[in-house]
């Protein structure tokens, strides 16, 4: 079958079914402020963060100028908390200027000068270099895009401010937890390359999935990482960045297609099987800057929930390493909770980012049906799956999602996702997203079994965070939800017939034709093969049943929920991504039906760490809301995020 008619095909089951960043200018730079005493106002921003770290102290009042010797004191105490030696000096004086703060920081850190382009600095200053390098190392901006106001005098919360970028500058680098914002920070400011990065990277996959710990969360690393990564630091320095992505390591599942590594679904039947072509997505990704670091191990096929494949072996959880990482993503999870890099793609049928988000403390984002292309993915369901993202904060999953939406002719159920996508997902990271929101709680999703509780209590804790947090929680009972939920996914139906085209396109280089081919070679985790044998057992889809499910399963489940929330006015629905925790390996692994209302309506949703069992377990509260919605999601999730930070890394991995 050629490719269009494979999509004519795919078009079908589709139609049935910043917080403001730390270099960012302060506005109080604006203008000479006045010496009189004000009342203290609480700090926020970096100020705040100053604070924090003990460089200044909160009784001060903000507005009121800070003299040289004090200024002094703090930038010092900045610098010893990063561990770094310098000394920050000024002559004693009743206040400071900027363009003596300018020159005092550039000195003393050493900064290399650099250009500047402010209208009221000429260039022929003595400090104007020194101006040039604070703005250029993000330490120091002007009072306006255009204007440094060098005559203006600092204030303590300038000052506080200011200490705390010279901390951020000085510290280290920090590997573990970095996000796409702080890599690209610490490459502005020469403390790394992306084929340092890279390195880094490497190095740590070597210590913990190749090495002692070994949770053998990937299949195949990119032989080419460093050289791409060399290449992409000399692209920056002649030409810039490409985006937000560049030279940022990301690691997928190993059934999206990449030209320049195998793809096998976890299968020792594809372990040599390289496609001509990137998946959509993949390639987006690297036309963005990206660097495919790994393929990542997953459930054969994607069947399962455990993460377990004939080539991959068996992945383990970075929390408790003899746990489930979830799946069937659960490769991507666990390596990106592990900080083999800054965040991944999955794929989701019935759940397969989600769980294993939930079991990862990770965000993951299961996509509208349609809103990014599915070509180039091995298929599972294509009424079902979606590619999205899967990264540990909701900013990173917000840019990765912002790299992979879009319209792709080789993908039609793309086609209804063209005026439904903003400029930018990362316009929706707003902190008070959740003020004002009604967020529905579904209620028969919390059960109180022994099995379950310890999950219910923690989103429990949750909706009540979001409540904290200006939202206003809902309880709702969803419309025959047994009957809803009691529909069978169509991973039973489907995969068959969509795994032979997928085989058909790889060509004479593919290494069999036919499921039949792949079952009888006996290169296949054993015990998935009855599975395996029951889906290729079936002789059509022209079947009565699976058209009762495609015709009324998608359009039942979507009416009911876009009355229920219409009825209740609601932005968004909330329950547990799982209904359960990881389970240790070798025991039954239950995450509950709950992940598919969002895979049985093809509605958007998105999982979010909600925190940790006594055990130690994370737990994820899943996010709900209408086709192509994603916005609100991001920004709700975002509010949530940044309310309660429940992210931990795994401290079994320092």
């Amino acid at each position: 079958m050629n490719k269009q008619l494979r999509w004519t095909r795919k078009a079908a089951f589709a139609i049935v079914t910043s917080v403001m960043l730390a270099t960012a200018p302060l506005s109080a730079f604006a203008a000479t402020p006045s010496t009189s005493s004000a009342a203290v106002a609480v700090y926020t921003g970096d100020a705040a963060k100053a604070i924090a770290l003990q460089f200044g102290s909160e009784s001060k009042a903000k507005n009121k100028l800070v003299t040289s010797s004090e200024l002094s004191t703090i930038f010092n105490k900045a610098a010893k908390a990063a561990g770094g030696t310098q000394s920050f000096k000024l002559k004693n004086s009743d206040s400071v200027t900027r363009k003596d703060a300018a020159t005092l920081i550039a000195g003393t850190l050493k900064l290399p000068p650099k250009p500047e382009s402010y209208k009221d600095v000429p260039d022929k200053e003595a400090y104007a270099s020194a101006v040039g390098a604070v703005s250029a190392f993000q330490i120091m901006t002007g009072s306006t895009a255009d204007r440094f106001n060098p005559s203006g005098k600092l204030t303590y919360e300038q000052a506080y401010a200011l200490s705390y970028r010279i901390y951020d500058y000085i510290k280290p680098f920090e590997l573990v937890e970095a996000t796409i914002s702080s890599i690209q920070k610490a490459v502005d400011q020469e403390k790394l390359t992306y084929e340092g990065l890279v390195q880094q990277y490497l190095d740590r996959i070597a210590k913990y999935d190749d090495q002692n710990t070994s949770i053998n969360a990937l299949i195949t690393i990119n032989p080419k990482a460093l050289e791409i990564a060399k290449e992409l630091d000399k692209e920056r320095k002649t030409k810039g960045k490409r985006s937000s992505l560049h030279g940022i390591p990301i690691i997928v599942k190993d059934n999206f297609d990449t030209s320049d590594m195998p793809t096998t679904a976890g299968c020792l039947c594809l372990k040599d099987s390289i496609p001509k072509e990137d998946a959509d997505q993949v390639a987006l990704l690297k036309k963005q800057g990206a660097i495919i670091l790994a393929k990542a191990n997953l459930h054969e096929f994607a069947f399962g929930i455990t993460t377990e494949s004939s080539l991959g072996g068996q992945t383990l959880n970075p929390y408790a390493l003899d746990h489930y990482p979830g799946g069937s993503s659960g490769g991507t999870g666990a390596s990106i909770a592990a900080n083999f890099a800054l965040a991944g793609l999955g794929t989701d049928t019935g759940g397969s980012i989600r769980i294993p988000s939930s079991f990862n403390s990770l965000v993951g984002i299961r996509p509208t049906v349609g809103l990014s292309s599915r070509d180039g993915i091995i298929p599972l369901a294509l009424t079902q799956d979606v590619g999205g993202p899967m990264a540990r904060t909701v900013t990173d999953a917000a840019i990765l999602l912002d790299a992979t939406a879009g319209y792709d002719k080789d993908d039609v159920a793309t086609a209804y996702a063209v005026g439904h996508i903003p400029s930018s997902y990362t316009n929706y990271l707003d902190v008070n997203g959740l003020k004002g929101a009604r967020i529905g709680v579904a209620v028969e999703l919390l059960p109180e079994t022994a099995a379950e509780k310890p999950v219910t209590d923690i989103v429990k804790a949750a909706i009540k965070d979001i409540e904290r947090l200006g939202g206003t929680a809902v309880p709702i009972e969803i419309p025959n939800i047994k009957t809803l939920l009691g529909y069978p996914s169509l991973s039973g139906y489907e995969f068959k017939f969509q795994l032979n085209e997928y085989l058909a396109e790889l060509g004479d280089k593919a290494p069999y034709h036919t499921l039949t081919e792949i079952i009888d070679s006996g290169q296949v985790l054993k015990s998935q093969l009855e599975s395996m044998k029951t889906r290729n057992a079936r002789t059509e889809l022209e079947t009565q049943e699976y058209k009762d499910i495609i015709l009324y399963r998608t359009k039942q489940n979507r009416d009911a929920m876009l009355k229920l929330m219409a009825d209740n006015n609601l932005d968004a629905i909330v329950y547990p991504s799982t209904s359960q925790t990881a389970a240790k390996i070798g025991e039954g692994q239950n995450a509950g039906v709950n992940n598919r209302l969002s895979a049985f309506t093809g509605f958007p949703a998105i999982s979010v760490p909600a925190g940790f069992t006594p055990e130690g377990l994370p737990v994820g509260i899943e996010f709900m809301a209408r086709s192509f919605d994603e916005p609100t999601l991001i920004k709700l999730a975002y509010a949530y995020e940044q309310g309660t930070h429940n992210r931990k890394a795994p401290v079994l991995l320092p």
